[in-house]
C-alpha cells in the first residue's frame, strides 16, 4: 500500500501535466462541480474532450485520498513508528489541501501562482510518500550517520538547491506556451528565454553538488547502498538535464514537457532515497 501511495502521488503529477499540456485546465469550469448542476461532465458541454481530461484528473484525486487513508491505516497497524505516522498523515492532509488548491486554481482561472503552487505541493507529497516507502522498515530510535557531517550538510544543501530548481521550473512553465487553458492562457509575464537561463544556471549548480555528494560517498567509507543511491540521483539529474535542454531547443513539444514533469517527480524520489541512505537506525 505504501508503494501504491508513492505511485499514485507521481501519477497525479503526470495527470496534472496532461491537463496543462492539452489546455484542459478549465475543462470543468466550476468547482467542486464540473459544471453548474453536475459533478460529472455532461454531453452538451462546450469544452469537448477537455472536460474528460480535467474530470479524470479530479477523479484521480479521489483515488489518491482513498490510497492515502489506507496507507495511514497500514502504518498504524504494521509500522507504528512516529516518523512514519507523521509522513502518512502529511500525505493524507496534503491530498485534501490539493483538492482545495485545485478548486482555487479553477476559480482563479488558472492563475500561474496557483498552478505552480499546485505542482509544488504535489512534489512535497511525493517526497513524503517516498520517505514512507524507503523508511518503512526502520524502527523507532535515533538515526546514526553513515557519512561525515560535512557530506550530510552538502547533501541537505543539494536538496535545498533541488527545491529551488523545481520552483524555477514552475516559473519557466508558467512563462511559456503551456499555460493550462487553450482559450485564455494565463502566464507570469516573464521573458521565457531569460527565466529558462536562470533555471539552467540553478540546474548546473545542482549537478555540481550532486556530483560532489556522490564522489564523497564513493571515495569515503560510506556503505555501497549509500553511494548507489546518490549515483541514482546523478543519473536522474543528467537525464532531466538532457530532456530539459532538448525540449528547449525543440520549442517545447508536449511529450517532452510531460516527460520532464515525470522526471521532476523521479528526481524528488531519488533525492529522498539518497537522504534516507545517509543514516541508519539500529534495532534496539
Amino acid at each position: 500500500m505504501l508503494f501504491a501511495n508513492l505511485v499514485a502521488q507521481v501519477a497525479i503529477i503526470v495527470s496534472g501535466g496532461l491537463v496543462r499540456l492539452t489546455g484542459s485546465g478549465l475543462g470543468c469550469p466550476t468547482w467542486p462541480q464540473c459544471v453548474p448542476g453536475s459533478y460529472v461532465p455532461v454531453p452538451h458541454q462546450e469544452q469537448g474532450f477537455h472536460k474528460i481530461i480535467e474530470f479524470g484528473n479530479r477523479t484521480l484525486t479521489g483515488v489518491l485520498g482513498i490510497i492515502a487513508i489506507l496507507a495511514v491505516i497500514a502504518v498504524w497497524r504494521w509500522a507504528p513508528v512516529r516518523r512514519l505516522k507523521i509522513a502518512a498523515v502529511t500525505v493524507l492532509a496534503g491530498v485534501v489541501l490539493q483538492a482545495v488548491l485545485g478548486g482555487i486554481t479553477v476559480l482563479t482561472e488558472l492563475h500561474p501562482v496557483t498552478v505552480a503552487t499546485h505542482f509544488l505541493v504535489s512534489a512535497a507529497l511525493v517526497a513524503a510518500a517516498a520517505y514512507l516507502w524507503f523508511a518503512r522498515t526502520e524502527p523507532e530510535g535515533e538515526p546514526r550517520p553513515l557519512v561525515h557531517a560535512l557530506v550530510r550538510r552538502v547533501a541537505v544543501g543539494t536538496t535545498a538547491v533541488g527545491a529551488v530548481v523545481l520552483v524555477l521550473g514552475t516559473v519557466v512553465t508558467g512563462s511559456g506556451p503551456h499555460s493550462g487553458d487553450a482559450e485564455a492562457p494565463a502566464r507570469f509575464g516573464f521573458d521565457p528565454r531569460t527565466i529558462s537561463w536562470l533555471h539552467a544556471d540553478a540546474v548546473m549548480l545542482f549537478v555540481g553538488l550532486v556530483v560532489a555528494v556522490w564522489l564523497a560517498t564513493r571515495l569515503s567509507s560510506a556503505p555501497a547502498p549509500t553511494s548507489r543511491a546518490w549515483q541514482t540521483v546523478l543519473l536522474v539529474t543528467l537525464a532531466q538535464g538532457l530532456i530539459g535542454y532538448t525540449q528547449y531547443l525543440t520549442d517545447l513539444p508536449e511529450v517532452l514537457v510531460l516527460t520532464h514533469m515525470f522526471g521532476a517527480a523521479a528526481l524528488v524520489v531519488a533525492l529522498v532515497n539518497g537522504l534516507v541512505h545517509l543514516r541508519e537506525i539500529a534495532q534496539d
